[in-house]
C-alpha cells in the first residue's frame, strides 16, 4: 500500500510539473493560493461577464414587476427629452404605475453625452435616495444611467477616480451599485450588455469613458418593437456600431498576448483581447449584420429585420464587451469630440453631432486594411461573411479585399464620403491624433502596433472614401 501512495504522490508530482498552469506554474504566485503574475508579463487569462438578457416582443410590460422582486420603492428612471413622449418610454411609464413603483424621471440626458452632462445626471442621483435604476434609450441614455448609479453609490468619490487612465485614476470599483435595468432602444451600442460608460471629456475634446464590470446592468430588457422608432439614419448609425463592435473584437489582439499581467484579478480590465468565447458571439453578430442591416435600415418596418439586430447588438455586446475594440473606436472619439457645425440627419438635437456609429464606421476601411497583416485570414473570413468572394484571395490582399468591401456596404447604405464630409481637413489631423494618444485602452488592443504617424496616415486615408 504504501509504495503505491508512492508512485501516486510521484505521479502527481510530474503532473504539475508538466503544467503550466497558473495553479501549478511558479510563475504565477504570490503567497499562499493566489495565482498572480509575478513573472509573466502577458495575460494568461481570461473573463466572461454580461448582463443577464431577457429578450421578446412586448417583454417591457415585465419591468414594473421585476423592480417589485427587487423590492425598490424608489426608482431613478432616465432618458432623453426626444425619447420621453415616445412609445418605448411610455410602455415602460404604464409598467411602472400599474405595478405600484414609485419612480422620478431624470429626462435630461445629452445625446453624446459629456463630463458636464455626466454630472448633471449624478446630482439628480445623488439628491435622491434611490434604490435602483431604469435606462430607456440607447448608448447615451444607459451609460449616462451607470455612471450617475456609480457615483451615486460612492458619493465621496471623485469624478476622475473612475475614469479611464490616463485622463482619469482608473481606480477599481470596490463598492456595490444599486439594481439597474436597461432598455435599449437602439440597436447598436450594446450598452446593455456592458460595464463600460463613454462620455466626452469636454477639457480635451476626446472621448474617454469608464470601464468596470461593476457598472454593468444588472438586466437588459431587449424588447424589438422598441426599434421600430428609429429614424432611417439612427438605424443606420447604430448598425455600423455593431458591425464595427464585431470587426473590432474579432481582430483585437489575442486574450494572451496583452500586457500587462494583472497583479490581482480586480486589475483584470472589461476589455481583454479576442479570446475563444467572444470569437463566437462576434462572428454570429457580423453574420446577422451581413443579412439584415440593409433591410432594416431601408425599411422602418420591417419587423424581422429590426428585431435581427437588436439581437446582433447584444451578441455583439458580449463579445466586444470582454474581448474589446480597438482603432476605429479609438479614432472615433477625438472625431465626434472635435466635431465643429455637422448636423446629423435624423437626429433631434440642438448641438453639432457625428453619431457615434457614423464616427467609428468612417474610419474601417483604413484601419482593417492596416491591421490585415496581423492576422489575415481573420479579415478574409469577415470580408466573405460581409458578401466577398475569397476563393481566389491572397492572404497579403486580405486587408484592402476587406477595406473594399466596407467600402461597398457604407455606400449602399448611403453613408457620407469620409471625415471631409462631416466638416473635417488634413489640417484637423494633428488635433485627431492628439486626441486618439489618451485611448489607449482600445487602441493599445489593436493587433498591430502603430505609431502617431500611422494614426495620421490612417486619417488622411479616412478623408474620403469613394
Amino acid at each position: 500500500m504504501a509504495s503505491r501512495n508512492r508512485v501516486v504522490d510521484l505521479l502527481r508530482q510530474l503532473e504539475r510539473a508538466a503544467c503550466r498552469c497558473p495553479i501549478h506554474s511558479n510563475t504565477f504566485h504570490q503567497g499562499a493560493g493566489a495565482a498572480t503574475c509575478t513573472v509573466r508579463k502577458t495575460e494568461y487569462a481570461f473573463e466572461m461577464a454580461s448582463s443577464n438578457i431577457r429578450y421578446g416582443e412586448g417583454v417591457s410590460r415585465e419591468i414594473g414587476m421585476d423592480l417589485q422582486n427587487m423590492g425598490a420603492r424608489s426608482v431613478c428612471l432616465m432618458t432623453d427629452k426626444n425619447l420621453s413622449v415616445l412609445p418605448p418610454m411610455k410602455s415602460v411609464l404604464e409598467s411602472l404605475v400599474t405595478n405600484g413603483v414609485n419612480y422620478k424621471v431624470y429626462d435630461s440626458v445629452r445625446v453624446e453625452p459629456t463630463d458636464t452632462s455626466f454630472k448633471e445626471a449624478i446630482a439628480f442621483a445623488k439628491a435622491n435616495s434611490f434604490d435602483a435604476y431604469v435606462a430607456v434609450g440607447g448608448g447615451s441614455v444607459i451609460d449616462t444611467c451607470k455612471a450617475a448609479n456609480l457615483y451615486a453609490s460612492h458619493p465621496h468619490a471623485d469624478f476622475l477616480d473612475f475614469v479611464n487612465a490616463p485622463i482619469g485614476k482608473g481606480m477599481p470599483v470596490t463598492g456595490t451599485l444599486k439594481p439597474l435595468i436597461a432598455v435599449p432602444t437602439t440597436a447598436g451600442t450594446g450598452s446593455e450588455t456592458t460595464g463600460v460608460s463613454i462620455f466626452d471629456y469636454e477639457p480635451l475634446k476626446a472621448k474617454t469613458g469608464i470601464a468596470s464590470r461593476a457598472i454593468r446592468p444588472t438586466l437588459g430588457i431587449v424588447d424589438p418593437t422598441h426599434t421600430l422608432s428609429m429614424p432611417e439614419r439612427v438605424a443606420a448609425n447604430s448598425g455600423f456600431d455593431v458591425l464595427c463592435h464585431a470587426l473590432e473584437s474579432y481582430t483585437a489582439l489575442p486574450y494572451a498576448q496583452r500586457t500587462p499581467c494583472p497583479p490581482n484579478p480586480i486589475n483584470r480590465p472589461a476589455y481583454q483581447g479576442s479570446n475563444p468565447i467572444s470569437d463566437v458571439w462576434a462572428r454570429h453578430a457580423l453574420n446577422v449584420v451581413a443579412k439584415y442591416m440593409k433591410r432594416s435600415v431601408r425599411d422602418p418596418a420591417d419587423l424581422e429585420a429590426r428585431s435581427s439586430m437588436h439581437l446582433a447588438s447584444v451578441f455583439a455586446g458580449i463579445g466586444f464587451g470582454n474581448a474589446g475594440v480597438h482603432l476605429c473606436h479609438g479614432m472615433s472619439y477625438p472625431i465626434a469630440g472635435n466635431v465643429k457645425t455637422h448636423s446629423a440627419k435624423g437626429y433631434s438635437v440642438d448641438h453639432a453631432l457625428v453619431p457615434h456609429g457614423l464616427s467609428v464606421v468612417l474610419t474601417s476601411p483604413a484601419v482593417f486594411n492596416f491591421t490585415a497583416p496581423m492576422c489575415p485570414e481573420r479579415h478574409l473570413e469577415a470580408a466573405e461573411i460581409l458578401g466577398a468572394d475569397i476563393s481566389s484571395v491572397k492572404r497579403s490582399d486580405a486587408g484592402a479585399l476587406l477595406a473594399d468591401t466596407l467600402r461597398q456596404f457604407l455606400y449602399d447604405l448611403k453613408v457620407e464620403d469620409g471625415l471631409v464630409a462631416v466638416g473635417y481637413s488634413t489640417d484637423d489631423i494633428p488635433a485627431l491624433v492628439k486626441g486618439t494618444i489618451p485611448q489607449e485602452r482600445v487602441t493599445k488592443l489593436s493587433p498591430r502596433t502603430h505609431t502617431e504617424d500611422d494614426l495620421s496616415e490612417l486619417f488622411e486615408a479616412s478623408m474620403k472614401l469613394y
